[in-house]
């Protein structure tokens, strides 16, 4: 048929009356489909309702039962009709209202970040932390605990060979000159740093060059013990005249005093202390840096006269610096280039995870590699140390936090203690959990989780006391600085859409399995309260949330599984919220992934699937739709059968859901050929499984069920719908997949809602909107019309089947909101009727 003739066709309604037949069809509904055969592709079925007995029905006791008889199929099919319907819902919007939106885009891209945050190469179950507390690796035994290490220090004199060592050994950060040009004229600098920065041994490096010739015989570098006296107010004293003698023997001394401000009760010192300080310090010509760990306490201190922010030493420098240290004696000039080699080789940076290195982790690096080329270890040894460089940073970060409570004083009367300051002791903690957990995520979304998780940890420390927090003492910056984190700008998902927004992240990938691994393996205690916190973040309606959460928690159930499916995955399972039976279903399919405990999972799923509740076996069919949690695709399939067939398919509609997410996997073509099964199954249940599929298929977006990152053929497509996507990607499945359309559109129960769905394909590819679900993408449609232009050949390859593409055409350019236009219609004929075959019909008109 002529072009011109589809679109003179579709303006006929303007004149006429819509509800009348136009020619010899109805407008209003799509001709009926007739069994015949199908050139290249066996016989397609004829229509499925129950008009195969309409004569004999109407001819049956005459008209009046005729008529009864028609008016009672009539409704049994709109019944059937509206079911189908119903099952083409979204599954998982039950909790919303019938018509509730879930964004299963914004899910499929939480849980791949989740998965990449989480998933990184390294075992940290197989690293020996034995000795956490330091690295020890065959003859290197190097300490990195520099929180403890700091607070054990007692105060006295530095002696010259540390500071010879400093010396030869510092890199100078970014901003060095300007710190000790500060120092130089206001005699007192506050420095603040994260601990392990290499903070203390910048202010030792500082003192070491402005006291070089002083004359006091207490030594030229002091440390001051925080634990003795009063802080700054305690070094005034003694250098007045304390318990060292009179403060003139001590001309031309630097004293280095490091404050602990977030342990509880702790006060900072105010602005007038530390001006009393600088004068004591300029009447006996000597100098003092304080060391503060950046934070709230800190603030008003490091934005005061005396306060400068001491910016990390750059990593390369130090490891190129500590390599050229342990590779002296060797006396091989082209070792160091070799280290340095080594240093970059992908795998090693892999194994490392850091973004950037601290001193005494780039002094381990260091020994690493120059052990390495010495002979003393072996490649694997060396990428087993590198792993466990982050290891121990998480230990160092969660070892002890709470030491101050359990020894808190007395409130007085013998009975109660005090606890101040919990949850401010807390937060960095659980700041670092929550990023560990939603890394990658918003930064407000990570912040509200680590409050909550600062609540959850902070009453289970005191449960008899309700826990505090200032309002406005928040600070970013120091959250970042004191978690080794870093912002970016990036994409947020907010009700379906993207909008710009701040995003955080660990600066290393190995820092949250490492964080995660510390806290579940050491800190038992600590199990309760993280359970209690992620099944608050399971009923977070952002997927950003949520369902990182779920994958999280399914790294901490590889850890222990007895635990992890006992707390977290087994009660939400079985829970009435679909949100946290999805939570659970993501979790055990990130369990699946271990090869360690894949058996397990399938062992699980499959009883769910056979046995288990309602609930069980919605969270089954949700976990199977992963692919990794059956033995095969055809395993995954039958179990899906199962549970969607069962109880008169109440389950059908996720049993669906699923088949169409499985369709994402190399294996696409067992699952088409499992549902021209069920298409011909002589039980309905079956046959409606195959229909809903056949539908939610061309309604579904690629980036709704899509596991894989953009660069594979269908990540490249993410805003396609999936039925096109394939139709381009799996030429070969083209044939296949007409047929199971062709399949629903010519069933009568499914007829509408299959009409609906192509209205829906053939509109993505007619207009710029990269999909019916909204998402405006410049030139979308232009992208999707070679999905149209395989399937629709296929689709309409014979009289019949273009006779109802007519008369879609013409629907939807009479539609009163978005009428197709002409040029559109005619371009969407033109891709389903090849210029051959619209010869041919030509010419049989004419004739």
């Amino acid at each position: 048929m002529a072009d011109e003739a589809v679109a003179e066709r579709a303006a006929e309604p303007a004149s006429h009356d819509p509800q009348k037949p136009q020619g010899s069809r109805s407008p209003e509904a799509p001709p009926r489909g007739r069994e015949r055969g199908r050139e290249g592709g066996g016989e397609r079925g004829g229509d499925r309702g129950d008009g195969q007995a309409q004569g004999e029905a109407e001819a049956h006791d005459g008209p009046e039962a005729g008529d009864d008889e028609a008016a009672e199929r009539a409704k049994e099919r709109e019944r059937a009709a509206d079911r189908i319907k119903d099952l083409t819902r979204d599954p998982l919007a039950e909790e919303d209202g019938e018509d509730g939106p879930t964004d299963l885009a914004a899910a499929a891209r939480a849980r791949r970040a989740g998965r990449k945050l989480l998933t990184s190469g390294r075992d940290f179950t197989s690293f020996d932390r034995s000795r956490i507390g330091h690295a020890h690796i065959g003859d290197i035994n190097v300490s990195l605990d520099a929180r403890r290490s700091g607070v054990a220090m007692r105060g006295g004199p530095v002696p010259e060979e540390e500071l010879r060592r400093l010396r030869r050994a510092h890199v100078e950060p970014a901003g060095y000159i300007r710190l000790r040009r500060a120092l130089e004229s206001r005699r007192l600098l506050v420095l603040g740093g994260a601990p392990g920065t290499g903070r203390t041994c910048t202010a030792l490096a500082l003192l070491d060059e402005v006291t070089r010739d002083g004359t006091g015989d207490g030594g030229r570098v002091r440390r001051v013990d925080p634990h003795q006296g009063e802080g700054v107010r305690g070094l005034v004293g003694e250098m007045n005249g304390g318990e060292g003698g009179e403060g003139g023997e001590r001309r031309g001394t630097g004293y280095l005093l490091e404050l602990a401000l977030d342990r509880p009760g702790t006060l900072p010192p105010d602005e007038m202390d530390l001006d009393q300080l600088a004068s004591t310090l300029a009447e006996g010509d000597a100098y003092a840096v304080v060391v503060v760990s950046v934070g709230s306490a800190a603030n008003p201190l490091l934005a005061g006269r005396y306060g400068m922010v001491c910016p990390p030493a750059p990593s390369q420098e130090l490891v190129t610096v500590r390599l050229r240290e342990r590779l002296e004696e060797a006396r091989d000039h082209e070792a160091l280039e070799r280290a340095a080699r080594i240093a970059e080789d992908p795998e090693v940076i892999e194994a490392v995870g850091l973004d950037d290195l601290r001193p005494a982790e780039a002094e381990l690096l260091a020994s690493l590699l120059a052990e390495h080329l010495l002979g003393s270890l072996t490649r694997e040894e060396l990428l087993a140390g590198c792993r466990g460089i982050a290891a121990v940073q998480a230990h160092e970060w969660f070892a002890g936090v709470d030491r101050a409570l359990a020894a808190a004083p007395s409130s007085g009367d013998g009975r109660t203690p005090v606890r101040s300051a919990t949850a401010a002791l807390f937060h960095p903690v659980a700041f670092r959990i929550a990023l560990a957990v939603l890394g990658g995520g918003s930064h407000s979304a990570v912040s509200a989780a680590a409050h909550l998780l600062t609540w959850e940890l902070s009453v289970q420390s005191d449960p008899d006391s309700t826990p505090s927090r200032p309002l406005f003492c928040d600070d970013p910056e120091s959250d970042r600085a004191l978690s080794r984190a870093r912002s970016d700008n990036g994409a947020i998902d907010v009700a379906g859409a993207e909008v710009a927004g701040q995003l955080i992240f660990y600066r290393g990938s190995a820092l949250p399995a490492a964080v995660l691994a510390e806290i579940w393996d050491r800190h038992f205690p600590v199990r309760a309260p993280v359970v209690r916190w992620l099944r608050l973040l399971a009923d977070d309606p952002r997927p950003q949330v949520s369902v990182r959460a779920a994958v999280a928690a399914g790294e901490l159930s590889v850890r222990d599984f007895e635990y992890g499916f006992g707390e977290l995955v087994r009660p939400l399972a079985e829970a009435s919220s679909p949100r946290r039976r999805v939570f659970a279903a993501t979790a055990l399919d990130q369990v699946a992934g271990h090869a360690s405990h894949r058996k397990a999972v399938r062992k699980v799923v499959d009883d769910w699937s056979r046995y288990g509740t309602a609930s069980l076996r919605w969270t089954a069919a949700m976990t199977l739709g992963h692919g990794r949690a059956a033995d095969s695709v055809d395993a995954a399939l039958d179990a899906l059968a199962r549970i969607g067939v069962r109880d008169q398919g109440r389950q059908l509609a996720v049993a669906s859901l699923n088949v169409v997410r499985l369709l994402t996997l190399p294996e696409c073509a067992t699952v088409l050929r499992r549902l021209g099964q069920w298409a011909e199954h002589r039980r309905e249940e079956y046959q409606d499984l195959a229909l809903v599929t056949i539908v939610r298929l061309a309604t579904t977006g690629v980036d709704e069920v899509l596991d894989d990152e953009p660069g594979t053929p269908l990540g490249d497509r993410g805003d396609w719908p999936l039925l096109l996507a394939l139709a381009v990607t799996r030429p070969e499945l083209t044939g296949t997949l007409a047929d199971l359309l062709w399949t629903a559109l010519n069933t009568a129960r499914s007829r509408d809602v299959a009409f609906d769905a192509l209205e829906a394909l053939l509109r993505s590819a007619s207009h710029g909107e990269g999909s019916e679900r909204g998402e405006s993408r410049e030139g979308g449609g232009d992208r999707m019309r070679p999905g149209l232009a395989a399937l629709l050949p296929a689709l309409t390859s014979d009289e019949h089947d273009r006779q109802q593409l007519e008369w879609l055409l013409r629907r939807m350019m009479r539609d009163q909101d978005r009428p197709l236009t002409t040029e559109q219609a005619s371009a969407l004929w033109r891709l389903a009727v090849p210029a051959r075959q619209r010869r041919s019909d030509e010419e049989e008109s004419h004739g």
